[in-house]
C-alpha cells in the first residue's frame, strides 16, 4: 500500500481548500485494496489538480494520487497506451518524434491522461476534432467493489454505458487505470498562424464563423476591459500544424516537455491585478497584436500553451484567489456572450484573460460531456470584485434559458438546480453510477456541492 498523508487540497482557483488523506497508487490490486475499507467520507482518484474548483477534492475522505506511475507506449498507427497519472506533456515529444501530436489538448500541458478522461477537456480544435474523449478506444476503469473493467467505444451496451459516462464524469464512476487514445499528425513541431484584430465583437464572432471549415485551430482573446462601440474587441488565432517546407529557414520555440517552467510567480499578500493593471495590461496586448498577418511560424509553446511559462501563475490573483466562468451557449443564442461582457464590465470585474471558441456538435451519448454546438466562452475573475455573485447568477439563468450550460471541470459555485437544469441527461448518469457504486464510494466536494 502506498504512503498516505494529510493533506489540504485546491483547484487551480485556489478558492475551496479542504483537507484529505492523500494516497500514492500504483497498481490496480493496491487500489482495490484501499477501496475494501474507504471511510465514510469515500474515496477520488486525482490526477495533477488543474481543475478550478473543487472537482479533485474530497474533503474528510481519501484521495487516491496516481501520477505515481507514469509509463505509456506509443503504437506504429500513433494510438497511445498510457497509465491515467502520465502528464501530456511528457507524452508530446515523443509523439512529435512519430509525426503526431495530441488530437486535443486544454491551454495547459500540466494534465494528466485520467484528468482529459474525467473532464472530457475541450480544445481550440473542438469544432473540428471535438473533445478529448472522442479520440479515446478504450479505458480501464476500477469500480467501487475492487473490480477492474476494461471498457471501449466499440463494446457491449453495459460497456458503451460505463465508458461515456465516465468521458466528462469528474471521476465518480471509478478509477481510470489505463486508456488508449488516438493522436493526430503533425509533421513538425511548430504551428503555421493567421493572427487578425477586431475592433468590436460583431466583426471577431462573424469571422470566426465564417472560418470554421478553413482551420483546425481558432481562438479569440477577448479584452474584457473594453466597453462600448469597443465592447469585445479581440485578437484572433488560427492555424494548423506546420508543413516543413513552411518552417524552412524561420525559427520556431523550442518544443514544449513536461519538465518545469522557466519562471514562478511567487506567492503574494495582495494582487497587483487591479482595474487599472489589466487595463493597461489588455489595451498594450490588443496594440502589440498585428492587424493582419498570416503565415507565422508559431511553437507549440506560444500557441497552445502561453502560460505554462511561469509556473503558479494563478497565484498572481492573491489569497483570495479566483475563478473561471465558462459557459457553453448554442449558435442561435450568441448574445448570451456580448451580455456577459457588459454585465461583468459594468461591476469593473477585472480579466486579462478572457477566451472565445467555437464548439462543434457536442456528444449526446456522454451525460456530463461539456461541449454543445456552437460557442464559449471562458473569463478569469478575482473572486473579490463587489457584486460579482449575484451578476454570475443573473448569467446562469440567461445561459440556462438558452439551452446552454456550465463547465464542471472549472465551476466553484454552481447549484444542483443549475446543474439539473444545464445537462438533461443527468438522470443517466446517476442511473449509471448507481449501478456501478450503490454505496456513493467514489464522492467529492464537487460532487457533494451539486448531489451528483
Amino acid at each position: 500500500m502506498g504512503e498516505v498523508v494529510t493533506r489540504t487540497l485546491t483547484g487551480w482557483g485556489l478558492t475551496m481548500p479542504s483537507t484529505a488523506e492523500v494516497m500514492s497508487v500504483f497498481d490496480a490490486d493496491e487500489i482495490a485494496a484501499a477501496l475494501a475499507d474507504p471511510g465514510i467520507r469515500g474515496v477520488l482518484a486525482r490526477g495533477a489538480g488543474r481543475s478550478y474548483g473543487d472537482a479533485a477534492q474530497n474533503g474528510g475522505g481519501l484521495v487516491f494520487d496516481l501520477m505515481g506511475r507514469t509509463s505509456f507506449d506509443i503504437a506504429d498507427d500513433g494510438s497511445v497506451i498510457a497509465y491515467a497519472g502520465v502528464v501530456l506533456g511528457d507524452l508530446i515529444p515523443q509523439l512529435l518524434a512519430r509525426g503526431r501530436f495530441l488530437p486535443v489538448t486544454p491551454g495547459t500541458r500540466y494534465i494528466t491522461v485520467g484528468g482529459a478522461i474525467a473532464a472530457d477537456v475541450h480544445g481550440k480544435n473542438h469544432h473540428r476534432d471535438g473533445a478529448f474523449g472522442d479520440h479515446v478506444r478504450w479505458l480501464e476503469l476500477i469500480t467501487a467493489d475492487g473490480t477492474l473493467h476494461h471498457v471501449a467505444r466499440d463494446g457491449s451496451f453495459d460497456e458503451q454505458r460505463i465508458f461515456y459516462s465516465t468521458l466528462g464524469g469528474m471521476g465518480l464512476t471509478g478509477v481510470i487505470l489505463r486508456a488508449c487514445f488516438d493522436t493526430i499528425p503533425s509533421p513538425t513541431s511548430a504551428v503555421c498562424v493567421d493572427t487578425e484584430r477586431f475592433n468590436d465583437l460583431d466583426s471577431l464572432m462573424a469571422s470566426m464563423v465564417a472560418g470554421d471549415d478553413n482551420y483546425r485551430y481558432s481562438v479569440a482573446w477577448i479584452d474584457g476591459t473594453a466597453k462600448g462601440a469597443k465592447l469585445g474587441r479581440g485578437v484572433l488565432t488560427r492555424g494548423d500544424h506546420a508543413e516543413p517546407a513552411q518552417t524552412s529557414g524561420q525559427k520556431a520555440t523550442v518544443v514544449p516537455t513536461g519538465a518545469a517552467p522557466r519562471f514562478a510567480s511567487p506567492s503574494i499578500p495582495l494582487s497587483p491585478l487591479n482595474r487599472l493593471t489589466i487595463g493597461l495590461f489588455n489595451e498594450a496586448y490588443f496594440r502589440r497584436a498585428p492587424k493582419n498577418r498570416a503565415g507565422e511560424i508559431q511553437g507549440l509553446t506560444s500557441f497552445f500553451y502561453p502560460l505554462d511559462v511561469l509556473a503558479g501563475w494563478n497565484r498572481v490573483y492573491g489569497p483570495g484567489g479566483f475563478l473561471q466562468y465558462q459557459f457553453a451557449v448554442p449558435d442561435a443564442d450568441s448574445d448570451v456572450v456580448r451580455t456577459a461582457l457588459e454585465r461583468l464590465g459594468a461591476i469593473g470585474a477585472p480579466s486579462f484573460l478572457s477566451v472565445l471558441k467555437r464548439f462543434g456538435p457536442g456528444r449526446l451519448r456522454s451525460p456530463l460531456s461539456f461541449p454543445i454546438q456552437g460557442w464559449t466562452l471562458a473569463i478569469d475573475v478575482p473572486t473579490r470584485v463587489d457584486g460579482l455573485a449575484e451578476v454570475l447568477d443573473d448569467l446562469d439563468e440567461l445561459v440556462l434559458a438558452a439551452g446552454g450550460r456550465l463547465y464542471l471541470a472549472k465551476d466553484s459555485r454552481m447549484t444542483p438546480r443549475t446543474l439539473e437544469r444545464g445537462y438533461p441527461q443527468l438522470d443517466e448518469f446517476r442511473a449509471v453510477r448507481a449501478d456501478l457504486d450503490p454505496r456513493g464510494v467514489f464522492t467529492s466536494d464537487l460532487a457533494r456541492r451539486l448531489q451528483l
